[in-house]
């Protein structure tokens, strides 16, 4: 998932962004509430983690709030060191999907993104991708092959995931960075090539099926023709 993450706590913040990365998704990062409320509403992210409490002129609840005005239906997590009931309903209320309270367990925070994340994407029809044998339920995260299973890890679930949602297109190196890993990434490195490799080893075990292809000084398709 692409996440945004608005806390402006930098040991809070650096510990989340580390562990969502190890957890396979890519964090923005808005360390106040002017900037979270600018990425929130300019770019697209599949989840939200909102603190209240932020500097910047707004707060989170305000930010969710002006949000939900504008019809943008993202997902929200909201954390706060704020644990009174009425607290929690005043967030749900402002449009926060789910209520988390400092201190709280990062495997508890991963469980409730994921878990306001399928409720999102059970109100979107796109839940499911094919491309001819492939299969992938988003819902259940199941990948199957020609009716067999593909255990896949975090990184290369949404490798696939991005590759299908482009199938039979030209996917460029850049692109993958941008939109499967974080973009300051070094562009010469290695890390997309070591990706594919193993992607291509767990999804094309036949030859004559090959749908993985490396495209000569262009990037990846993801193509049912053989």
């Amino acid at each position: 998932m692409k996440i945004l993450l608005v806390e402006d706590n930098e040991r809070i913040s650096q510990f989340l962004q580390r562990g969502l990365a190890e957890a396979g998704h890519t964090v923005d990062h808005a360390g106040n509430g002017r900037d979270g409320m600018f990425l929130a509403a300019s770019e697209r992210y599949d989840a939200i983690i909102m603190d209240r409490m932020l500097p910047g002129g707004i707060d989170g609840l305000g930010i969710i709030s002006a949000l939900r005005k504008d019809g943008n239906k993202t997902p929200i997590l909201i954390l706060s060191a704020l644990s009174a009931v009425d607290d929690r309903i005043l967030g749900l209320k402002s449009g926060g999907d789910d209520y988390l309270v400092k201190p709280f367990a990062f495997g508890e925070l991963l469980a409730r993104l994921e878990a306001i994340s399928r409720r999102s994407l059970k109100l979107d029809s796109e839940s499911t991708h094919c491309v001819g044998d492939l299969h992938m339920d988003l819902l259940s995260r199941k990948v199957t092959r020609d009716g067999k299973n593909v255990l896949l890890q975090p990184r290369e679930f949404k490798l696939l995931e991005y590759l299908m949602r482009h199938a039979n297109q030209v996917v460029t190196r850049t692109m993958l960075l941008e939109n499967v890993w974080d973009y300051n990434f070094d562009p010469q490195t290695n890390v997309i090539d070591v990706h594919i490799s193993k992607l291509r080893k767990k999804i094309d075990t036949d030859p004559p099926k090959q749908m993985l292809r490396t495209i000569h000084n262009a990037g990846y398709m993801l193509s049912s023709d053989a």
